[in-house]
Protein backbone atom coordinates (compact mmCIF):
# COMPACT_ATOMS: atom_id res chain seq x y z
CA UNK A 1 0.00 0.00 0.00
CA UNK A 2 1.19 3.52 -0.41
CA UNK A 3 2.40 5.19 2.80
CA UNK A 4 -0.52 7.06 4.61
CA UNK A 5 0.75 10.85 5.07
CA UNK A 6 -0.53 11.70 8.96
CA UNK A 7 -1.10 15.55 7.99
CA UNK A 8 -3.19 14.29 5.75
CA UNK A 9 -5.29 11.19 6.86
CA UNK A 10 -8.12 12.65 9.10
CA UNK A 11 -8.24 9.99 10.85
CA UNK A 12 -11.79 9.51 10.41
CA UNK A 13 -11.94 5.21 10.69
CA UNK A 14 -13.56 5.04 7.42
CA UNK A 15 -9.65 3.89 6.00
CA UNK A 16 -8.95 2.41 2.84
CA UNK A 17 -12.24 1.69 1.27
CA UNK A 18 -13.83 5.05 1.58
CA UNK A 19 -10.91 7.79 2.42
CA UNK A 20 -12.82 11.22 2.07
CA UNK A 21 -9.87 13.10 1.10
CA UNK A 22 -7.96 10.34 -0.82
CA UNK A 23 -4.98 9.81 1.33
CA UNK A 24 -4.68 6.20 0.81
CA UNK A 25 -4.53 4.05 -2.46
CA UNK A 26 -2.79 1.07 -3.63
CA UNK A 27 -0.20 1.21 -5.64
CA UNK A 28 -0.99 -0.52 -8.18
CA UNK A 29 -4.24 2.01 -8.77
CA UNK A 30 -2.16 5.14 -8.54
CA UNK A 31 -2.67 7.79 -11.99
CA UNK A 32 0.98 8.81 -13.90
CA UNK A 33 1.01 12.02 -11.84
CA UNK A 34 1.13 9.90 -8.73
CA UNK A 35 3.52 7.68 -9.23
CA UNK A 36 6.83 9.77 -8.15
CA UNK A 37 5.54 9.22 -4.45
CA UNK A 38 6.14 5.32 -4.93
CA UNK A 39 9.66 5.96 -5.08
CA UNK A 40 9.59 8.93 -2.85
CA UNK A 41 7.98 7.04 0.23
CA UNK A 42 10.39 4.11 -0.30
CA UNK A 43 12.89 6.36 0.64
CA UNK A 44 11.47 7.78 3.35
CA UNK A 45 9.90 4.74 4.76
CA UNK A 46 12.70 1.69 5.03
CA UNK A 47 12.38 -0.83 6.71
CA UNK A 48 12.90 -0.13 10.05
CA UNK A 49 11.77 -3.73 12.27
CA UNK A 50 8.39 -2.42 12.92
CA UNK A 51 9.55 1.22 13.92
CA UNK A 52 8.19 4.53 12.64
CA UNK A 53 10.51 6.81 10.82
CA UNK A 54 12.64 9.62 13.10
CA UNK A 55 10.62 12.14 11.32
CA UNK A 56 7.03 10.39 11.45
CA UNK A 57 4.56 12.78 12.93
CA UNK A 58 2.07 10.21 13.51
CA UNK A 59 0.15 11.10 16.79
CA UNK A 60 -1.24 8.98 19.42
CA UNK A 61 -4.70 8.09 19.40
CA UNK A 62 -6.55 9.78 22.36
CA UNK A 63 -9.39 7.65 23.67
CA UNK A 64 -13.49 8.93 23.70
CA UNK A 65 -13.86 11.17 26.73
CA UNK A 66 -16.31 8.95 29.35
CA UNK A 67 -19.23 11.68 30.12
CA UNK A 68 -20.18 10.90 33.90
CA UNK A 69 -24.22 11.33 34.07
CA UNK A 70 -25.08 14.32 36.52
CA UNK A 71 -28.66 15.12 38.03
CA UNK A 72 -30.16 18.45 36.07
CA UNK A 73 -29.83 17.30 32.67
CA UNK A 74 -27.22 15.98 29.72
CA UNK A 75 -23.84 18.05 28.89
CA UNK A 76 -24.62 20.54 26.54
CA UNK A 77 -22.10 22.55 24.95
CA UNK A 78 -21.89 25.34 22.18
CA UNK A 79 -19.25 25.75 19.66
CA UNK A 80 -18.74 28.39 17.70
CA UNK A 81 -17.37 28.05 14.08
CA UNK A 82 -18.02 25.16 11.77
CA UNK A 83 -14.58 24.16 10.61
CA UNK A 84 -12.44 21.05 10.63
CA UNK A 85 -11.62 21.41 14.37
CA UNK A 86 -15.27 22.59 15.12
CA UNK A 87 -16.68 19.72 13.51
CA UNK A 88 -14.00 17.07 14.82
CA UNK A 89 -15.05 18.42 18.89
CA UNK A 90 -18.34 18.11 18.18
CA UNK A 91 -17.85 14.46 16.93
CA UNK A 92 -15.78 13.47 20.08
CA UNK A 93 -18.91 15.38 22.26
CA UNK A 94 -21.43 13.34 20.77
CA UNK A 95 -19.32 9.66 21.59
CA UNK A 96 -21.01 10.04 24.87
CA UNK A 97 -24.62 9.03 24.70
CA UNK A 98 -27.23 12.16 25.35
CA UNK A 99 -24.81 14.21 25.29
CA UNK A 100 -25.98 17.51 23.28
CA UNK A 101 -23.90 19.94 20.93
CA UNK A 102 -25.23 23.41 19.30
CA UNK A 103 -22.87 24.95 16.08
CA UNK A 104 -23.16 28.51 15.49
CA UNK A 105 -22.02 30.22 12.50
CA UNK A 106 -22.15 33.58 11.24
CA UNK A 107 -22.29 32.24 7.35
CA UNK A 108 -25.41 30.14 6.31
CA UNK A 109 -23.13 27.82 5.53
CA UNK A 110 -21.01 25.71 7.35
CA UNK A 111 -17.37 24.21 6.96
CA UNK A 112 -15.25 26.99 7.14
CA UNK A 113 -11.87 26.46 5.41
CA UNK A 114 -12.94 23.33 3.70
CA UNK A 115 -15.48 25.30 1.29
CA UNK A 116 -13.82 28.48 1.34
CA UNK A 117 -10.15 28.23 1.98
CA UNK A 118 -9.59 25.34 -0.20
CA UNK A 119 -8.54 25.63 -3.55
CA UNK A 120 -11.59 24.37 -6.28
CA UNK A 121 -9.36 21.74 -8.00
CA UNK A 122 -8.75 20.22 -4.87
CA UNK A 123 -12.13 18.32 -4.76
CA UNK A 124 -10.70 15.38 -3.03
CA UNK A 125 -9.29 17.11 0.14
CA UNK A 126 -13.41 18.83 0.08
CA UNK A 127 -14.86 15.32 0.42
CA UNK A 128 -13.61 15.47 3.75
CA UNK A 129 -17.18 17.18 3.77
CA UNK A 130 -18.71 14.00 3.48
CA UNK A 131 -17.31 12.57 7.13
CA UNK A 132 -18.88 16.35 8.49
CA UNK A 133 -21.92 15.82 7.14
CA UNK A 134 -22.52 12.41 8.64
CA UNK A 135 -21.39 13.99 12.26
CA UNK A 136 -24.03 16.55 11.86
CA UNK A 137 -26.78 13.84 11.43
CA UNK A 138 -26.04 12.45 14.77
CA UNK A 139 -28.36 12.77 17.52
CA UNK A 140 -27.99 15.64 19.99
CA UNK A 141 -26.13 17.72 16.84
CA UNK A 142 -27.92 21.36 16.24
CA UNK A 143 -27.42 24.22 13.86
CA UNK A 144 -27.50 27.31 14.09
CA UNK A 145 -26.28 29.39 10.72
CA UNK A 146 -26.03 32.77 10.01
CA UNK A 147 -25.79 33.77 13.56
CA UNK A 148 -23.15 35.77 14.75
CA UNK A 149 -22.04 35.31 18.30
CA UNK A 150 -20.55 38.70 19.60
CA UNK A 151 -23.29 40.23 17.08
CA UNK A 152 -26.43 38.27 17.68
CA UNK A 153 -25.59 36.35 20.31
CA UNK A 154 -22.91 37.09 23.40
CA UNK A 155 -20.79 34.70 25.24
CA UNK A 156 -22.80 35.07 28.36
CA UNK A 157 -26.10 34.43 26.57
CA UNK A 158 -24.20 31.10 25.12
CA UNK A 159 -23.90 30.54 28.98
CA UNK A 160 -26.71 30.44 30.25
CA UNK A 161 -27.68 28.51 27.77
CA UNK A 162 -25.29 25.97 28.33
CA UNK A 163 -22.41 24.09 30.33
CA UNK A 164 -19.29 25.41 27.95
CA UNK A 165 -18.65 27.08 24.87
CA UNK A 166 -16.02 25.70 22.99
CA UNK A 167 -14.34 28.25 19.98
CA UNK A 168 -13.32 26.83 16.97
CA UNK A 169 -13.08 30.17 14.99
CA UNK A 170 -9.78 29.71 13.61
CA UNK A 171 -7.31 32.35 12.53
CA UNK A 172 -9.63 35.00 9.82
CA UNK A 173 -6.98 37.54 9.56
CA UNK A 174 -3.78 37.92 7.52
CA UNK A 175 -0.57 38.37 8.02
CA UNK A 176 0.20 42.00 6.59
CA UNK A 177 3.53 42.93 5.10
CA UNK A 178 4.43 46.19 6.49
CA UNK A 179 5.92 47.45 3.46
CA UNK A 180 4.92 50.88 1.60
CA UNK A 181 2.97 50.74 -0.90
CA UNK A 182 0.95 47.95 0.04
CA UNK A 183 -2.09 49.80 0.42
CA UNK A 184 -2.31 50.67 -3.71
CA UNK A 185 -4.63 48.97 -5.72
CA UNK A 186 -3.61 45.78 -6.99
CA UNK A 187 -2.07 44.46 -3.83
CA UNK A 188 -4.11 41.90 -1.17
CA UNK A 189 -3.37 38.59 0.13
CA UNK A 190 -3.47 35.16 -1.51
CA UNK A 191 -6.05 34.03 1.32
CA UNK A 192 -8.52 36.96 -0.12
CA UNK A 193 -7.93 35.73 -3.22
CA UNK A 194 -8.88 31.79 -2.34
CA UNK A 195 -12.10 33.31 -0.79
CA UNK A 196 -12.90 35.27 -3.52
CA UNK A 197 -12.32 32.01 -5.99
CA UNK A 198 -14.83 30.15 -4.06
CA UNK A 199 -17.38 32.59 -3.87
CA UNK A 200 -17.31 33.34 -0.11
CA UNK A 201 -19.64 35.97 0.13
CA UNK A 202 -17.56 38.71 2.16
CA UNK A 203 -15.26 38.67 -0.97
CA UNK A 204 -16.92 38.45 -4.28
CA UNK A 205 -16.59 42.50 -4.84
CA UNK A 206 -12.99 41.89 -4.13
CA UNK A 207 -11.25 43.93 -7.00
CA UNK A 208 -8.97 41.50 -9.01
CA UNK A 209 -6.84 42.86 -12.20
CA UNK A 210 -5.68 40.33 -14.48
CA UNK A 211 -4.91 42.66 -17.31
CA UNK A 212 -0.77 42.94 -16.24
CA UNK A 213 1.21 39.80 -17.87
CA UNK A 214 2.51 38.95 -14.32
CA UNK A 215 1.48 38.11 -11.06
CA UNK A 216 4.01 38.51 -7.78
CA UNK A 217 2.76 36.55 -5.06
CA UNK A 218 5.36 37.24 -1.79
CA UNK A 219 5.31 33.89 0.27
CA UNK A 220 5.80 30.13 -0.81
CA UNK A 221 3.04 27.91 1.18
CA UNK A 222 0.82 26.07 0.07
CA UNK A 223 -2.04 28.95 -0.25
CA UNK A 224 0.42 30.39 -2.45
CA UNK A 225 0.66 27.50 -4.79
CA UNK A 226 -2.83 27.33 -5.22
CA UNK A 227 -3.32 30.49 -6.04
CA UNK A 228 -0.50 30.24 -8.69
CA UNK A 229 -1.69 27.16 -9.42
CA UNK A 230 -5.65 29.06 -10.22
CA UNK A 231 -4.38 31.85 -12.21
CA UNK A 232 -2.19 29.77 -14.71
CA UNK A 233 -4.91 26.95 -15.08
CA UNK A 234 -7.12 26.67 -18.34
CA UNK A 235 -10.19 27.79 -17.45
CA UNK A 236 -12.52 25.05 -19.28
CA UNK A 237 -10.43 22.90 -16.61
CA UNK A 238 -11.96 25.07 -13.98
CA UNK A 239 -15.00 25.36 -15.15
CA UNK A 240 -15.59 21.58 -14.23
CA UNK A 241 -14.97 22.56 -10.70
CA UNK A 242 -17.05 24.25 -7.81
CA UNK A 243 -15.10 27.27 -8.66
CA UNK A 244 -17.26 30.50 -8.40
CA UNK A 245 -18.63 32.18 -11.49
CA UNK A 246 -17.41 35.69 -11.35
CA UNK A 247 -13.83 34.18 -10.72
CA UNK A 248 -14.07 32.10 -13.65
CA UNK A 249 -15.65 35.19 -16.16
CA UNK A 250 -12.18 37.26 -15.20
CA UNK A 251 -9.79 34.22 -15.50
CA UNK A 252 -11.15 33.55 -19.01
CA UNK A 253 -10.21 36.86 -19.74
CA UNK A 254 -6.67 36.85 -17.92
CA UNK A 255 -3.75 38.20 -19.04
CA UNK A 256 -1.41 36.85 -16.91
CA UNK A 257 1.80 34.62 -18.40
CA UNK A 258 3.73 34.17 -15.16
CA UNK A 259 3.32 34.13 -11.82
CA UNK A 260 6.36 34.53 -9.67
CA UNK A 261 6.11 33.10 -5.96
CA UNK A 262 9.13 34.88 -4.11
CA UNK A 263 10.41 33.90 -1.15
CA UNK A 264 12.57 35.40 1.44
CA UNK A 265 15.13 32.01 2.52
CA UNK A 266 16.47 29.54 0.09
CA UNK A 267 15.31 26.87 -1.38
CA UNK A 268 16.18 24.68 1.74
CA UNK A 269 13.58 26.86 3.69
CA UNK A 270 10.71 26.08 1.21
CA UNK A 271 7.21 26.53 3.44
CA UNK A 272 5.08 24.27 1.18
CA UNK A 273 4.41 20.67 1.42
CA UNK A 274 6.09 17.65 -0.98
CA UNK A 275 2.57 16.86 -1.78
CA UNK A 276 1.99 20.68 -2.97
CA UNK A 277 5.22 20.53 -4.74
CA UNK A 278 4.77 17.13 -6.92
CA UNK A 279 0.74 17.66 -7.36
CA UNK A 280 1.92 21.59 -8.91
CA UNK A 281 4.59 20.35 -11.19
CA UNK A 282 2.60 17.25 -12.30
CA UNK A 283 -0.40 19.97 -13.72
CA UNK A 284 1.69 23.38 -14.62
CA UNK A 285 4.91 24.96 -16.00
CA UNK A 286 7.39 25.38 -13.22
CA UNK A 287 10.78 26.95 -13.98
CA UNK A 288 13.62 28.67 -11.86
CA UNK A 289 15.96 31.25 -13.36
CA UNK A 290 19.75 30.05 -13.19
CA UNK A 291 21.17 31.62 -10.18
CA UNK A 292 18.20 29.85 -8.08
CA UNK A 293 18.79 26.71 -9.71
CA UNK A 294 22.31 26.93 -8.36
CA UNK A 295 20.88 27.82 -4.67
CA UNK A 296 18.83 24.18 -5.27
CA UNK A 297 22.01 22.34 -5.89
CA UNK A 298 24.19 23.97 -3.12
CA UNK A 299 21.27 23.01 -0.41
CA UNK A 300 20.91 20.00 -1.99
CA UNK A 301 25.28 18.99 -1.40
CA UNK A 302 24.51 19.75 2.26
CA UNK A 303 21.43 18.85 3.61
CA UNK A 304 20.06 15.73 5.51
CA UNK A 305 16.61 15.59 5.94
CA UNK A 306 14.58 13.18 3.74
CA UNK A 307 11.61 15.14 2.94
CA UNK A 308 13.67 18.44 2.52
CA UNK A 309 16.47 16.49 0.22
CA UNK A 310 13.02 15.13 -1.68
CA UNK A 311 12.04 18.89 -2.08
CA UNK A 312 15.08 19.80 -3.29
CA UNK A 313 15.42 17.05 -6.02
CA UNK A 314 12.00 17.73 -7.41
CA UNK A 315 13.72 21.43 -7.55
CA UNK A 316 16.15 20.18 -9.11
CA UNK A 317 14.87 18.84 -11.96
CA UNK A 318 12.60 21.98 -13.29
CA UNK A 319 12.81 23.75 -16.35
CA UNK A 320 14.55 26.89 -16.54
CA UNK A 321 13.26 30.82 -17.11
CA UNK A 322 15.21 30.84 -20.42
CA UNK A 323 12.98 27.93 -22.17
CA UNK A 324 10.43 30.09 -24.13
CA UNK A 325 6.79 30.37 -23.30
CA UNK A 326 3.80 27.94 -24.23
CA UNK A 327 1.40 28.82 -21.57
CA UNK A 328 1.37 30.56 -18.72
CA UNK A 329 3.87 29.33 -15.26
CA UNK A 330 5.01 29.05 -12.62
CA UNK A 331 8.51 30.82 -11.43
CA UNK A 332 10.52 29.97 -7.84
CA UNK A 333 12.16 32.51 -6.81
CA UNK A 334 14.71 32.71 -3.64
CA UNK A 335 16.40 35.08 -1.47
CA UNK A 336 13.94 37.87 -2.53
CA UNK A 337 13.18 40.49 0.39
CA UNK A 338 10.41 42.55 -0.13
CA UNK A 339 11.26 46.06 0.23
CA UNK A 340 7.78 48.25 -1.24
CA UNK A 341 5.67 47.69 -3.93
CA UNK A 342 5.87 50.43 -6.74
CA UNK A 343 2.90 52.18 -7.92
CA UNK A 344 1.03 55.53 -8.09
CA UNK A 345 -2.50 54.98 -8.55
CA UNK A 346 -2.27 51.22 -9.02
CA UNK A 347 0.34 48.76 -8.80
CA UNK A 348 3.24 48.66 -11.21
CA UNK A 349 5.52 46.76 -9.78
CA UNK A 350 7.34 45.24 -7.00
CA UNK A 351 11.04 46.17 -5.68
CA UNK A 352 13.78 43.15 -3.92
CA UNK A 353 16.35 43.70 -2.22
CA UNK A 354 18.63 39.98 -2.25
CA UNK A 355 18.70 38.72 1.12
CA UNK A 356 22.10 38.91 2.54
CA UNK A 357 23.15 41.07 -0.07
CA UNK A 358 22.85 45.25 -0.95
CA UNK A 359 21.70 43.94 -4.21
CA UNK A 360 18.06 45.34 -5.54
CA UNK A 361 15.71 43.53 -7.89
CA UNK A 362 12.74 44.82 -9.40
CA UNK A 363 9.87 42.95 -11.01
CA UNK A 364 6.85 44.35 -13.14
CA UNK A 365 3.65 42.99 -11.99
CA UNK A 366 0.24 44.34 -12.41
CA UNK A 367 -1.23 41.81 -8.88
CA UNK A 368 1.06 41.50 -5.97
CA UNK A 369 -0.31 39.27 -3.18
CA UNK A 370 1.16 38.40 0.27
CA UNK A 371 0.95 34.80 1.25
CA UNK A 372 3.05 35.09 4.80
CA UNK A 373 0.11 33.32 7.02
CA UNK A 374 -2.94 33.91 8.76
CA UNK A 375 -3.73 35.66 12.03
CA UNK A 376 -6.10 34.65 15.16
CA UNK A 377 -8.69 37.60 15.80
CA UNK A 378 -9.97 38.79 19.49
CA UNK A 379 -13.17 37.31 20.76
CA UNK A 380 -15.11 39.79 22.40
CA UNK A 381 -15.31 38.45 26.50
CA UNK A 382 -11.75 36.17 25.86
CA UNK A 383 -8.52 37.44 26.71
CA UNK A 384 -6.05 37.43 24.18
CA UNK A 385 -2.65 37.35 23.55
CA UNK A 386 -1.94 40.12 20.91
CA UNK A 387 1.90 38.69 20.30
CA UNK A 388 1.01 35.44 18.89
CA UNK A 389 -2.34 36.30 18.24
CA UNK A 390 -4.06 33.08 20.12
CA UNK A 391 -6.74 33.28 23.31
CA UNK A 392 -4.39 32.09 25.77
CA UNK A 393 -4.90 28.58 27.43
CA UNK A 394 -3.61 25.32 28.69
CA UNK A 395 -4.64 22.71 26.72
CA UNK A 396 -7.72 24.09 25.54
CA UNK A 397 -9.16 25.40 28.75
CA UNK A 398 -9.58 29.09 28.40
CA UNK A 399 -7.32 31.12 31.20
CA UNK A 400 -9.15 33.11 33.66
CA UNK A 401 -12.35 32.26 31.72
CA UNK A 402 -14.04 29.42 33.66
CA UNK A 403 -16.65 27.42 31.26
CA UNK A 404 -14.34 28.78 27.82
CA UNK A 405 -12.41 26.76 25.54
CA UNK A 406 -10.81 26.61 21.90
CA UNK A 407 -9.78 23.97 19.37
CA UNK A 408 -8.01 24.61 16.29
CA UNK A 409 -5.88 27.78 14.92
CA UNK A 410 -7.60 29.70 17.96
CA UNK A 411 -5.85 27.45 20.21
CA UNK A 412 -2.19 26.65 18.75
CA UNK A 413 -2.29 29.37 16.16
CA UNK A 414 -1.92 28.82 11.92
CA UNK A 415 -0.62 25.71 12.04
CA UNK A 416 -0.74 21.58 10.71
CA UNK A 417 -3.68 20.57 8.32
CA UNK A 418 -7.02 19.51 8.54
CA UNK A 419 -5.92 16.40 10.07
CA UNK A 420 -4.45 17.97 12.67
CA UNK A 421 -7.59 19.43 14.06
CA UNK A 422 -8.80 16.07 14.71
CA UNK A 423 -6.19 15.32 18.02
CA UNK A 424 -6.11 19.36 19.18
CA UNK A 425 -9.80 19.20 19.52
CA UNK A 426 -10.16 15.99 21.12
CA UNK A 427 -7.46 17.34 23.51
CA UNK A 428 -9.68 20.14 24.29
CA UNK A 429 -12.92 18.10 24.80
CA UNK A 430 -11.18 16.11 27.36
CA UNK A 431 -10.03 19.18 29.13
CA UNK A 432 -14.19 19.52 29.18
CA UNK A 433 -15.12 16.75 30.21
CA UNK A 434 -13.23 16.48 32.80
CA UNK A 435 -14.37 20.13 34.18
CA UNK A 436 -17.89 18.75 33.68
CA UNK A 437 -17.56 15.48 35.59
CA UNK A 438 -15.22 17.50 38.08
CA UNK A 439 -19.06 19.78 39.00
CA UNK A 440 -17.06 22.76 37.74
CA UNK A 441 -19.07 23.28 35.12
CA UNK A 442 -22.46 25.70 35.74
CA UNK A 443 -25.86 24.17 34.45
CA UNK A 444 -27.55 25.91 32.05
CA UNK A 445 -29.82 28.52 33.34
CA UNK A 446 -32.69 28.09 30.96
CA UNK A 447 -34.70 24.77 29.20
CA UNK A 448 -33.16 23.59 26.47
CA UNK A 449 -36.06 24.99 24.19
CA UNK A 450 -35.62 28.58 25.35
CA UNK A 451 -32.80 28.76 23.18
CA UNK A 452 -34.30 28.49 19.94
CA UNK A 453 -36.81 30.84 20.72
CA UNK A 454 -33.77 33.33 21.76
CA UNK A 455 -31.52 32.96 18.72
CA UNK A 456 -34.72 33.03 16.73
CA UNK A 457 -35.85 36.58 18.51
CA UNK A 458 -32.11 38.01 18.01
CA UNK A 459 -31.94 36.34 14.16
CA UNK A 460 -35.00 35.54 12.43
CA UNK A 461 -33.00 34.56 9.11
CA UNK A 462 -31.06 31.53 11.10
CA UNK A 463 -30.57 28.99 9.00
CA UNK A 464 -30.99 25.42 10.34
CA UNK A 465 -29.99 22.11 9.23
CA UNK A 466 -32.93 21.69 7.22
CA UNK A 467 -32.07 25.21 5.52
CA UNK A 468 -28.53 23.96 5.38
CA UNK A 469 -29.66 21.14 3.05
CA UNK A 470 -32.05 22.48 1.08
CA UNK A 471 -28.87 24.95 -0.12
CA UNK A 472 -26.73 21.74 -0.51
CA UNK A 473 -29.56 20.57 -2.45
CA UNK A 474 -29.33 23.63 -4.77
CA UNK A 475 -25.95 24.02 -5.37
CA UNK A 476 -25.23 20.68 -6.66
CA UNK A 477 -28.58 20.78 -8.78
CA UNK A 478 -27.22 23.85 -10.22
CA UNK A 479 -23.56 22.51 -11.00
CA UNK A 480 -25.43 20.00 -13.40
CA UNK A 481 -23.41 17.20 -14.84
CA UNK A 482 -20.07 18.68 -15.34
CA UNK A 483 -19.81 20.22 -11.92
CA UNK A 484 -19.74 19.08 -7.99
CA UNK A 485 -21.48 22.25 -7.31
CA UNK A 486 -22.52 26.06 -8.20
CA UNK A 487 -22.42 27.69 -4.95
CA UNK A 488 -24.20 30.44 -4.30
CA UNK A 489 -22.33 33.88 -3.08
CA UNK A 490 -24.91 35.80 -1.51
CA UNK A 491 -26.32 35.16 1.78
CA UNK A 492 -29.42 36.73 0.76
CA UNK A 493 -29.72 34.00 -2.20
CA UNK A 494 -28.78 31.59 0.80
CA UNK A 495 -31.44 32.64 3.11
CA UNK A 496 -33.72 33.01 0.67
CA UNK A 497 -32.91 29.25 -0.46
CA UNK A 498 -32.79 27.89 2.85
CA UNK A 499 -36.57 29.27 3.68
CA UNK A 500 -38.29 26.66 0.92
CA UNK A 501 -37.04 23.89 3.32
CA UNK A 502 -39.75 21.92 4.02
CA UNK A 503 -41.18 22.18 7.48
CA UNK A 504 -41.29 19.67 10.74
CA UNK A 505 -44.43 17.87 10.84
CA UNK A 506 -46.56 18.23 13.95
CA UNK A 507 -44.92 14.64 15.35
CA UNK A 508 -41.30 16.13 14.33
CA UNK A 509 -42.10 19.33 16.55
CA UNK A 510 -43.37 17.51 19.08
CA UNK A 511 -40.49 14.57 19.38
CA UNK A 512 -37.82 17.75 19.45
CA UNK A 513 -39.69 19.53 22.24
CA UNK A 514 -39.75 16.66 24.24
CA UNK A 515 -36.21 15.88 23.79
CA UNK A 516 -35.61 19.78 24.68
CA UNK A 517 -37.08 18.81 28.08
Amino acid sequence: MLYIDPEACVDCGACVSACPVGAIAADTRLTDKQLPFIELNAAFYPKREGKLPPTSKLAPVIAAPNVTARPGGPLTVAIVGSGPAAMYAADELLTQRGVRVNVFEKLPTPYGLVRAGVAPDHQSTKRVTRLFDVIAKQPGFKFFLNVEVGKHLSHADLLEHHHAVLYAVGAPNDRRLDIDGMDLPGTGTATEMVAWINGHPEFTDLPVDLSHERVVIVGNGNVAFDVARVLTTDPDVLARTDISDHALAVLRNSKVSEVVIAARRGPAESAFTLPELIGLTATCDVVLDEADHQLVVADLARETDPLTRNKLEILAKLGNTSAPLTRPRIRLAYRLTPQRVLGEDRVTGIEFGVTGTDQVRTLDAGLVLTSIGYRGKAIADLPFDDDVAVVPNDAGRVRGASGAYVAGWIKRGPTGFIGTNKSCAAQTVHQLVDDYNAGLLTDPVHKASALDKLVRTRQPAMVDAAGWQAIDAAEIARGGEDRPRDKFTSVAEMVAVAATAPKPTVRQRLTASLQAH
